[in-house]
């Protein structure tokens, strides 16, 4: 078996371990078997509720949402050819963020449902233009637009923070930027459920071209793949994938910067080399991180996105501390 198959069969037996676990844990001690048995067969039964109503939502969430920012984080890297890229990193996640926001403020979500992801989507797909447009200016300009670009979305959202009525509604809108999944459930999971699968599929399907990619534009260009395709690819595979995720998950960051970083030295530096073993890793992270934040550490739950954070931002400083010297 190779050195990439041993990865990937590795990864996901860890995602198979951490999701039965995840569906194991809680303070209700239920079996998984049980109450999946009775799930299906359609007993209302607590067990089945337990399992079909709190904990398989929280689980299948956990999976893709995790899954498609380490994906769509490999591919963001592919493109650009730049380690720092990653949709939290340059600020598109905290605009898929601001046009959920915008929606739940004005209440346009509670009267057609589909407006809070197609607010998210937008928000994510004019933030990935905008940094496509910028990528010819190298590393700096890159880095630089990525952190305005999170400048104006976080100065935008305390904005509408401000502008907010009730401060039960602004501590609702705060609590969920944090991301979390502790409020997940099949609604949620049918709502992300098309962004993150066709997202997902317009990712994997850029491998080939960014190897291409990675022998200059021109070399790409004779071997038949044509750099504006495989942008449009990519920025609607990533604004599907992170703007369905923020939708239903809140601002969760740093994954699709941390995955294809600790991934690379296993499998090699070929951009069609780390998508799936980055989307893998990422569905692994996250789920290992929601099973830290339900932890009984304190007497509240932690927020996933401080914990991804907190995990993520050293493995930024690393790649930043790689990079100095370099020309920009």
């Amino acid at each position: 078996m190779s050195r990439y198959a041993l990865t990937v069969a590795i990864l996901a037996m860890l995602v198979l371990a951490l999701a039965i676990l995840s569906l194991a844990a809680g303070p209700a001690g239920i079996g998984v078997l049980q109450g999946l048995s009775d799930m299906l067969q359609g007993r209302e039964t607590i067990a089945a509720t337990i399992i079909g109503q709190i904990r398989l939502p929280r689980v299948i969430l956990a999976l893709l949402v995790g899954g498609t920012l380490g994906l769509s984080g490999a591919a963001l890297q592919g493109l650009v050819r730049n380690p720092l890229a990653d949709p939290g990193v340059l600020g598109i996640s905290g605009c898929g963020a601001l046009g959920a926001v915008l929606v739940f403020y004005t209440g346009v979500s509670a009267v057609w449902a589909p407006a809070l992801p197609l607010a998210a989507l937008s928000g994510a797909g004019l933030a990935t233009l905008l940094l496509l447009a910028l990528t010819r200016g190298g590393t700096l300009v890159l880095v630089l637009a990525g952190a305005a670009l999170g400048s104006m979305s976080a100065a935008l959202l305390a904005l509408t923070l401000n502008l907010v009525p009730s401060p039960y509604a602004s501590y609702e809108i705060m609590h969920w930027l944090m991301g979390s999944l502790s409020r997940a459930s099949l609604h949620d999971v049918l709502i992300a459920l098309p962004g993150l699968l066709v997202g997902s599929a317009f990712l994997l399907g850029t491998g080939r071209s960014l190897d291409a990619l990675t022998l200059g534009e021109d070399v790409a260009h004779t071997m038949g793949f044509s750099l504006r395709a495989v942008q449009w690819r990519v920025v609607i595979g990533t604004a599907l994938a992170v703007g369905s995720g923020v939708a239903v998950a809140g601002g969760i960051g740093f994954v699709g910067l941390v995955m294809p970083h600790l991934l690379r030295p296993l499998v090699g530096a070929r951009p069609s080399r780390l998508l799936l073993p980055s989307a893998l890793g990422g569905a692994a992270l996250l789920l290992a991180a929601d099973l830290f934040v339900r932890l009984p550490v304190s007497g509240t739950e932690l927020q996933l996105g401080v914990v991804t954070s907190l995990i993520g931002t050293p493995v930024f400083f690393w790649q930043v501390w790689r990079l100095r010297g370099r020309p920009v």
